[in-house]
């Protein structure tokens, strides 16, 4: 256990000074297979320190996410703590996916989940459940909704849903998974900052209906992947209660922002969600595998998850006054690990101000960098910054060239972010967004790991000039 710890404790001195990203594509598959090993009856030569020489091997064959040059995607982070809360927990590995069978440790996740649920607006009769990520949160909250709506017999070849062009794809899977065909997915268009529509989303929504369909469930977005875009969630709240229709609320990037100062009125209205997912694994800086959905009203999430068998009778025997809350009776799983001391640890240990201040802290770093990219633009640079920045995720590309086909821009935009990743100080991500003629290569920025702090954000604008400098010689 000391070698692991030290083993541990090594990778994470080294991340201030490792490169931004390790190796991927055919090299790292070439890598990963030289230290591939046959698994056998006997142990491995070596023991535990041989295993650790192999993971050494292909720790680096991986992107570098919880370093501070980590810009990509929607970074998290991994606080050591919560690395030691799972040792905790396996180490212990007590059971609770019953309350009745680890009362101390369900009242803590508890705990932890009645916090969360206040942070976001609601009240006492809300119920949640930590789950793997967003996905799973995504799929039990339209589970839920589904058995609001349709009860266990309903005709799903009626349920229409609807969300924006720019919803993540784990809503399009869960709708699926939880048998709404896919034709009944309704995608409603974006302004252009890329948030959701509100006239085009009731003239559905009545059309439908108008047609003998049921609307059952909008899915909005506090914090879209691409852009961090916030849909108008106010406006949905209302549409959603004059017409008696669910509404979900994936905040699985931008749902934590509910616990920064500078940032919550920018989530105003996701307390008038019927539920929300968001994963701690992202603005919580947990490791991943961390995720969460909240329900306004338990009884919905129960009545969608609950179940019983024989051969859980004993439980009943117990006395139940005063009794957490069951996990099994609110999510998926019967079996499932203790996640609840991922949050629960570093909350008391750290304090929840230290979360505050820190999501504080990427706001204005998202600032700061857009900040400088307007400099740029101001300067004469060739850049744009193509969507409102409402978060921590800042957008921005090569300006079109006069009558340049939509290839050769895009050819350029991704010649743009492979120089800036090329210096290995930072890595950023890149989408594609809606422009007249196609899609638009475009290059991300998402600032939200705990270790970013401003140094890391001067590289990059930095390496952002330094490779601007480098595609201008190579153009004249």
């Amino acid at each position: 256990m000391l070698a692991a710890s030290a083993f541990a404790q090594a990778q994470i001195d080294r991340l201030d000074e490792a490169p931004a990203v390790g190796t991927l594509g055919a090299e790292a598959n070439r890598r990963a297979a030289a230290i591939s090993r046959p698994l056998r009856e006997a142990p491995l030569a070596g023991g535990l320190p041989a295993a650790l020489e192999l993971l050494a091997q292909a720790l680096p064959l991986s992107l570098n996410a919880p370093g501070p040059g980590y810009l990509a995607y929607i970074p998290g982070g991994g606080l050591p703590l919560a690395g030691v809360a799972d040792l905790i927990a396996g180490a212990c590995n007590r059971y609770t996916g019953m309350s009745a069978a680890a009362p101390g440790f369900a009242r803590l996740e508890a705990d932890v989940l009645r916090w969360l649920a206040s942070s976001f607006g609601y009240g006492e009769r809300s119920r949640g459940i930590l789950t793997s990520g967003g996905s799973i949160a995504n799929l039990a909250a339209v589970c839920t909704a589904r058995h609001d709506a349709f009860g266990e017999d309903g005709d799903l070849r009626r349920a229409i849903a609807y969300t924006s062009s720019q919803a993540h794809h784990s809503v399009h899977k869960a709708l699926r998974l939880a048998g709404i065909p896919s034709a009944n997915l309704r995608t409603v268009d974006v302004d252009a900052g890329l948030c959701l529509r509100i006239a085009p989303l009731a003239a559905a929504i009545r059309a439908d209906r108008a047609a003998g369909l049921r609307p059952f469930l909008v899915v909005g977005a506090a914090g879209t992947t691409n852009t961090g875009a916030i849909d108008p969630l106010p406006e949905i709240a209302d549409l959603c209660a004059e017409e008696k229709v669910w509404f979900h609320v994936d905040g699985a990037y931008g749902g934590s922002f509910v616990l920064s100062r500078t940032a919550r009125q920018r989530l105003d209205g996701i307390e008038r969600a019927d539920s929300i997912a968001f994963d701690p694994h992202k603005g919580l800086f947990l490791p991943y595998g961390t995720g969460c959905l909240l329900v306004k009203d338990g009884h919905h999430l129960a009545q969608a998850h609950s179940g019983d068998a024989h051969y859980l009778q004993d439980f009943t025997l117990l006395g139940r006054d005063d009794e957490p809350p069951n996990p099994c009776d609110y999510g998926p799983e019967l079996s499932r690990s203790f996640r609840g001391l991922r949050l629960w640890l570093p909350l008391m240990v750290h304090g929840a101000a230290a979360f505050r201040e820190a999501l504080d802290e990427k706001i204005e770093l998202a600032r700061i960098f857009e900040a400088g990219v307007r400099r740029r633009i101001a300067d004469g640079a060739p850049l744009e910054i193509p969507t409102p920045t409402a978060l921590s995720i800042v957008t921005f590309r090569l300006r079109r060239r006069e009558d340049e086909p939509l290839d050769a821009w895009n050819t350029r935009n991704a010649a743009l972010i492979a120089g800036i990743n090329a210096r290995e100080r930072v890595y950023l991500s890149s989408t594609m967004l809606p422009v007249e003629d196609g899609l638009a290569h475009t290059s991300r920025v998402c600032v939200l790991s705990f270790r970013t702090h401003r140094p890391r954000i001067d590289a990059a604008l930095a390496d952002l000039d330094a490779t601007l400098a480098e595609l201008g010689r190579s153009a004249s």
